[in-house]
């Protein structure tokens, strides 16, 4: 008894990582590497984006900051820099 169910035991183990390889060439065929070179992609151009947003966000910030948005103070740090 005990041999037909470590048998059983391995034909389950056998046939699960029969599918799971057979899973893993499907998706590694040329349509899934698009796949996951597309999701990356996509990953990356969201990232990109929100750091560009974040980076326009703070350099508001800062201008603010020193007070670098009005005109009058942006003519007046020009004049500063050529003297």
């Amino acid at each position: 008894m005990k041999r037909v169910f470590w048998m059983s035991i391995g034909v389950a183990i056998g046939v699960i990582a029969v599918r799971r390889v057979s899973e893993t060439k499907t998706n590694l065929k040329q349509a899934g590497i698009n796949r996951a070179v597309d999701t990356a992609a996509d990953a990356v151009q969201s990232f990109a984006e929100a750091l560009r947003e974040g980076m326009s966000q703070r350099e508001g910030d800062l201008r603010a900051a020193l007070g670098l948005d009005t005109p009058d103070s942006a003519v007046d740090t020009m004049r500063t820099v050529r003297r």
